[in-house]
């Protein structure tokens, strides 16, 4: 095999790829194999999705999209990607809470890692599924639903309790989003009224590439048109970007959500990039660490003070807040968090070197990594210190997968 991650930094160990189109297909490719990992869209930067075995990818199983309107949910397959799950609903006259900013990454692949979005109300999409069916380890099919007491555990699962075969989802009405950037924003207005800022709209993101010490480059904000107006903050008069800006100075926003305050549809606006493009080539690095809301301010005035150290391999910070969940191992499980996420070149050697000295600067916060993003090794006692229920879900992994079928050299760094 010589298959790769999205970014080029993981080397796939598997021995070939497999795409089942039903159920009984995917439990007779379990079965037989000693080792298996679902291969959703590539977008992990990290060994999680790795395995030495068998890569079985749910792109093709037969899962129709069914919406139930009358409870306000949706079952689709796990490998489907959120943007053609969100056309599907659009046309239908439905809509999501949120949306990740890009619309590229599958379903099962996005909520097993916590992925979000951005808005001070708005929980991960995680938060939304209300029931999936995993195939484990055994052949069996195990539907958990609402109220089941293993949901909770389930849902970010990282992969290793089973297939993510299909994922049922809250949904809503479908509305409108009016996008607007701001630049050049005081970086002291930014952490003083970070609070009035980040509660300024449905969805509201800071971007700072570092190079300008006294602001922050951009901030988007995505507004509902279905609710009430809130006021714009006094940081943001007068600063509204003169055309279409794309988060890294002088690249073409091309690939970029429609923005200059004009409303349109929720999948048309609330993800940073279009599906219908690919906004890089892969050529980067992602790490991103969430915190408790209230350390917001004072983690991104520690990421500023590192801004020398961290600019030779630094592309852009995006700064995104996420409501909190029960999810036993969501990044923002039992907290409102603020998300630091950092787009570094390609440099895999030089973003090591920098690791352990962003993570020193946010320890005092207690950071989350995010499972799909580069992040330095911890010791395994560690993780149990940041998620509560780790020991419940470590017996919840032993239960549904015995045999370890679905366990690789990501999960045992853990620990798990």
């Amino acid at each position: 095999m010589n298959e790769v991650n999205w970014a080029g930094n993981v080397r796939y160990g598997s021995t070939r790829i497999a795409r089942p189109t039903t159920i009984d297909e995917a439990r007779a490719l379990v079965a037989g194999a000693d080792a298996v990992k679902a291969l959703g869209s590539r977008h992990s930067f990290t060994g999680i999705a790795d395995t030495g075995g068998i890569h079985i990818s749910l792109a093709d199983l037969d899962a129709p999209i069914r919406i139930d309107a009358a409870r306000r949910r949706v079952r689709v397959g796990g490998g489907m990607r959120y943007g053609e799950l969100a056309q599907h609903l659009e046309r239908h006259g439905w809509a999501l809470a949120t949306l990740a900013s890009l619309p590229h990454i599958s379903v099962a692949g996005a909520i097993s890692t916590g992925t979000h979005g951005s808005g001070v109300g708005v929980p991960s999409l995680a938060a939304a599924v209300t029931g999936l069916d995993l195939l484990t380890s055994t052949g069996a099919l195990v539907a958990i639903g609402e109220g089941d007491a293993d949901l909770r555990g389930a849902v970010v699962g990282l992969g290793a309790l089973g297939l993510v075969t299909t994922v049922e989802l809250a949904i809503e009405p479908s509305y409108e989003v009016a996008q607007t950037v701001y630049e050049q924003v005081p970086f002291d207005a930014v952490t003083t009224g970070f609070d009035e800022i980040m509660r300024s709209a449905h969805s509201v993101s800071l971007f700072t590439t570092l190079r300008d010490h006294d602001h922050v480059d951009q901030v988007w904000r995505k507004a509902r048109t279905d609710a009430a107006v809130r006021p714009l903050p006094a940081s943001l008069v007068d600063r509204e970007a003169t055309g279409p800006r794309h988060p890294l100075p002088d690249v073409s926003a091309a690939s970029c959500t429609v923005q200059g305050g004009e409303p349109g549809r929720w999948l048309d606006r609330i993800p940073h990039f279009r599906l219908e493009f690919t906004p890089s080539n892969g050529d980067e690095l992602q790490s991103e660490y969430l915190v408790a809301h209230e350390h917001g301010p004072d983690a991104l005035a520690a990421v500023r003070d590192l801004a020398e150290l961290l600019r030779p391999v630094l592309q852009v910070c995006e700064v995104r807040t996420i409501a909190s969940d029960d999810l036993w191992l969501s990044p923002a499980s039992g907290r409102d968090s603020v998300a630091l996420h950092f787009t570094w070149t390609a440099d895999g050697a030089g973003v090591a070197r920098v690791l352990p000295d962003l993570e020193a600067a946010l320890a005092p916060f207690a950071p989350r990594p995010h499972w799909g993003k580069v992040f330095a090794p911890r010791p395994v006692e560690a993780w149990a210190e940041l998620y509560p229920h780790w020991q419940a879900f470590r017996e919840l992994r032993d239960r549904l997968d015995a045999r370890g079928v679905f366990r690789n050299d990501f999960l045992r760094g853990l620990g798990l």
